[in-house]
């Protein structure tokens, strides 16, 4: 990927990191090898790849129209050995300058600072955002697979600095799904498309019991997705993205498609909603209206009396207390008592 080859330079002159797309041809022509020879390869000069302080001017390369975007390249012969510097190492810094001038552009951004360290010192963002109304934001060019343990540390450290991280990874990464776990969203940075991509959930099923009483935000593509969710990907030119204090903010375009799938979610629960009401109030009509009938069952009997016998053991009649015929003791009485 061209990406992955774009060197950065670094200027000598201004102590800074510098990007082909900042000033015209001409200008680090001027300043480039075999003529000013202060603009230099940022990653010799910092000893990535070469011993540090290693000074190899750059040539500015590409013309306007062409089929070459312009970028900076080593001459001849002085590029590190073994097919030159680490394709993740260059990505990643014109991640960073990708990042950073997209950053600047926009109308709400008070300040943009590349490699800044939190008050603390426990982290380094790629590029340190403040917007006007104070808002601080991390953006970080993610290059490779991270651990769960090691995003969480970082997340926690920028988020006890006040400071909102935002993560742009490489194509063809995976997302490791604790973003999503954390309710972080994960960009993916297209460089020579000048375009990120986002992840939705996809909307999760209605068949939930009483799935209205839920988030509804979950029904119709969320942004981030659950952890595990089957994901819709979106991109969109990055010129199009904004930020606030929340992070990257979609185009208008795109939230007010968001908006509506919202609202047809909304009206669908609450009419699921009345259904159910309907159902249960007419359920309730119902068992007052036809009570359930009870199953018939016999009565008992009473109890048997023990026929009183008088003290020299002869039966008598429970009624008229008279003898009783041996026949009639079960009945315990005469037959027209």
């Amino acid at each position: 990927m061209l990406d992955d080859l774009l060197v950065v330079g670094f200027d000598l002159q201004d102590q800074r990191e510098v990007h082909i797309s900042e000033k015209p041809l001409d200008h680090w022509r001027a300043l480039g090898y075999g003529r000013g020879e202060t603009v230099v390869c940022f990653y010799c000069w910092r000893g990535i790849d070469a011993p540090a302080g290693t000074r190899v001017p750059l040539l500015a390369r590409g013309r306007i129209g062409g089929l070459v975007r312009p970028h900076f390249a080593h001459p001849a012969g002085t590029a590190p050995l073994l097919g030159g510097h680490s394709r993740e190492t260059v990505w990643h810094m014109n991640a960073k300058h990708r990042l950073a001038r997209w950053a600047e552009a926009l109308p709400n951004v008070a300040r943009v600072r590349m490699e800044q360290w939190t008050d603390g010192g426990e982290r380094r963002a790629d590029v340190h955002v403040t917007l006007d109304g104070g808002a601080h934001l991390a953006l970080e060019a993610q290059r490779e697979l991270i651990t769960d343990e090691l995003w969480q540390a970082r997340h926690r450290d920028y988020a006890a600095n006040g400071i909102r991280d935002v993560w742009f990874m490489r194509p063809n990464t995976r997302i490791p799904h604790v973003l999503f776990a954390e309710g972080t969203p994960a960009w993916t940075l297209y460089q020579r498309d000048e375009a990120a991509e986002a992840r939705l959930g996809e909307p999760h099923s209605r068949a939930d019991w009483q799935w209205w009483n839920k988030d509804l935000r979950l029904f119709s593509p969320h942004h981030p997705p659950c952890p595990g969710d089957p994901v819709i990907c979106e991109r969109f030119p990055l010129r199009d993205l904004g930020l606030d204090p929340s992070g990257v903010t979609f185009p208008p375009a795109m939230v007010e498609r968001l908006e509506k799938e919202a609202a047809r979610v909304r009206q669908a629960a609450d009419q699921a909603k009345r259904q159910h009401q309907q159902r249960q109030l007419g359920q309730q009509r119902e068992a007052a209206l036809h009570p359930p009938r009870r199953p018939w069952r016999p009565s008992p009997l009473p109890p048997v009396q023990p026929v009183p016998r008088p003290t020299n053991g002869e039966l008598v009649c429970q009624a008229c207390h008279r003898p009783l015929a041996e026949s009639l003791a079960p009945y315990g009485r005469h037959i027209l008592c």
